[in-house]
């Protein structure tokens, strides 16, 4: 049945539509029927029963009516193009959705928890018949359902906000098992435990709400890119024999298909800037083409002939080697200005090194006057570079 539904959107759709959208839009409507659905069914049995946890269940089915409204307000507002106002597109937005979902999740989650504190206060009898157990059973079918359905649809477009969607529908399932449990065991025994598993419900509800909120924190706040992405732009840049290698890598990203990177590119200093230019324009069109990345080039001239300039490249490295093998010097060079040389660098510092950016460099300049002569250092110390 998924498969099916999934296939014939996607066949309905124009070849040169945005398939994302056009996706995200489709689950956020296909999870506003079935929850309205929901919500209006457990209200009505939560009213007739007079049970505070079905009416909770059903008011969490409601706010996951609401997230459907919001994931296709956020799938319609990210999938429009840049314009003047926003260069960067503004797929951004659907993390701005998904933040609203997970916000509306846990002050629901509040209200209910107070409920249920006055039912424990004053316990009352829950209304037990076979159609509300059949219809309870049946809302569990129903977001198993949601649940593979989200997981489906977010595969095939890789949406983080729609994983979160799945995850939430399958998180209803086991306060709707909780609800179910409550209501069979008042109807066996007579204990009113209602109360208690309305407690259960609001707590869990509130739980999933603050964790999706730290989630979507980190996506507005920029988390590290995924390892998998970075592996893949080594493996081209290490592909590239033209060039002497590659570092200071920082990537972008504006949402979840909109990426920007910008990388330090060493190459022989004997080349002409023609030379350079097209080498430089060869690798960024082939980060746009395959990767999807918009790259941006900036060149380091590398001495690779000049015996004194080659010495103190390879001392310098034993020296940092010595001191951490976790550090990594790039960029080493010999300038003279004045008519003093000096030698620059970067340094790779991992992060939480035990030693202080200033420590360091008195160790290096120690050793640099010991083993290479009589030359002061200056030293870039690079903390937050993904290679």
């Amino acid at each position: 049945m998924i498969n099916f539904l999934i296939d014939r959107f996607e066949k309905r759709q124009p070849k040169n539509s945005d398939t994302r959208t056009a996706f995200g839009i489709f689950a956020g409507v296909v999870g506003l029927l079935s929850n309205l659905l929901l919500f209006v069914g457990k209200l009505l049995i939560g009213l007739v029963s007079g049970s505070v946890s079905i009416m909770a269940d059903a008011m969490n089915n409601l706010s996951d009516t609401v997230s459907s409204v919001l994931t296709l307000v956020g799938f319609y507002i990210a999938g429009k193009p840049a314009d003047k106002e926003h260069p960067y597109g503004h797929e951004r937005f659907e993390y701005i959705s998904g933040m609203l979902v997970s916000l509306l999740i846990t002050f629901v989650g509040f209200q209910f928890f107070m409920t249920s504190i006055e039912r424990i206060k004053a316990p009352q009898s829950i209304k037990v018949t076979p159609v509300i157990l059949i219809i309870l059973v049946l809302s569990i079918l129903i977001k198993v359902w949601q649940s593979v359905f989200y997981k489906r649809v977010a595969k095939k477009i890789d949406s983080n906000t729609l994983v979160a969607t799945a995850k939430d529908s399958l998180n209803d399932v086991f306060t709707t098992i909780a609800v179910l449990v409550s209501a069979t065991v008042e109807g066996v025994t007579g204990l009113k435990i209602d109360g208690i598993v309305g407690l259960v419900i609001a707590c869990y509800i509130i739980f999933s709400g603050l964790q999706l909120i730290r989630e979507f924190i980190n996506e507005l706040m920029g988390l590290r890119p995924d390892q998998a992405a970075i592996d893949q732009m080594k493996l081209y840049l290490s592909s590239v024999s033209e060039i002497v290698g590659y570092h200071d890598l920082l990537i972008h990203q504006y949402g979840p298909n909109k990426t920007f990177a910008s990388v330090h590119i060493e190459i022989d200093d004997r080349w002409d800037l023609t030379k350079a230019h097209e080498t430089i324009d060869e690798i960024e069109l082939e980060f746009r083409q395959k990767l999807g990345v918009d790259l941006v080039c900036h060149i380091d001239p590398v001495n690779l002939y000049d015996q004194r300039q080659q010495f103190i490249h390879q001392e310098l490295k034993k020296i940092i080697k010595g001191i951490d093998s976790e550090l990594k010097g790039h960029d080493i060079r010999l300038v003279e200005h004045g008519g003093k040389p000096r030698i620059l660098f970067d340094l790779v510092v991992p992060n939480q090194f035990k030693a202080t950016d200033q420590e360091l460099k008195i160790r290096i300049q120690e050793q640099v006057y010991r083993n290479i002569g009589d030359y002061p250092v200056e030293v870039t110390f690079d903390h937050n570079y993904l290679l």
